[in-house]
């Protein structure tokens, strides 16, 4: 059985620019991989190319077994894209954006109505069904655009920064929903800035920069390797048993 996500020395000219640099990567079902980097550094990029809405330069995209660059329409009704921005949607109720992307995504009319209901229930949106989009806070706008991914129920979720701009309650609310995706059997792709977020949630991350994949692996030995080792001394002025008791019952010394 192939690997629902491979990539194959992928990358991405814009003229002198190389936007990704020989990229490979292998994720199974069910993996959660958080793709992290600065600003710049490809992550956008890949995520692009992959929902094939960009051209590769050179190298090969598969998704469940279907190439990316060849078979693009296949693509598109296996693989969600959520973009880092929502994009304006005024005087349309949150039922017809909905709607609107399961009819892009040909669902007969008679199934829409029960899908859109169940997308609602899943990302908690079930009580703003007749609120108009433009009335929605941003945590809200961010799990609407989740929605609207799952529609068509696809295999692959492709996620550009979901929590930006996301209070820390709102954030906690992408998480859990993105753990409860997983366990649905979704694998899923999500890109952010910082490593200690995705710790959370992801059982894979993979660290680019410049275009180029620095390393990519189960997230603890990643995140141990970044760290590195550090050396604290302490100092115990009184009680030195119970501070000693205290650090004996850190598990993660």
């Amino acid at each position: 059985m192939p690997p629902m996500v491979e990539i194959k020395h992928l990358r991405k000219e814009y003229k002198d620019l190389v936007a990704v640099k020989d990229l490979c990567l292998e994720l199974e079902q069910g993996d959660i991989f958080g793709f992290i980097g600065p600003n710049g550094a490809g992550k956008t990029t890949t995520i692009k190319m992959l929902a094939t809405l960009l051209a590769p330069t050179t190298g090969q995209a598969f998704i469940n077994g279907v190439d990316v660059v060849k078979h693009p329409e296949q693509i598109r009704s296996i693989v969600g894209y959520m973009p880092d921005f929502f994009g304006v949607y005024d005087d349309i109720k949150v039922w017809e954006y909905l709607d609107f992307f399961a009819a892009a995504y040909r669902i007969p009319r008679d199934k829409r109505a029960q899908i859109i209901d169940d997308v609602l229930t899943l990302t908690d949106l079930v009580v703003k069904k007749d609120a108009y989009v433009e009335s929605l806070s941003r945590g809200m706008k961010q799990r609407l655009c989740l929605a609207k991914t799952l529609v068509h129920d696809p295999k692959v979720m492709l996620l550009d920064e979901p929590a930006s701009g996301l209070d820390p309650r709102a954030r906690i609310e992408i998480r859990e929903l993105l753990k409860e995706l997983q366990a649905m059997g979704k694998t899923i792709i999500v890109s952010s800035h910082i490593l200690p977020e995705m710790e959370e949630f992801c059982n894979k991350v993979g660290i680019i920069e410049r275009g180029e994949l620095i390393v990519a692996g189960d997230v603890n030995t990643i995140a141990r390797q970044v760290r590195g080792q550090h050396n604290i001394e302490i100092g115990i002025v009184e009680e030195m048993e119970r501070a000693e008791a205290i650090l004996l019952g850190m598990s993660d010394l």
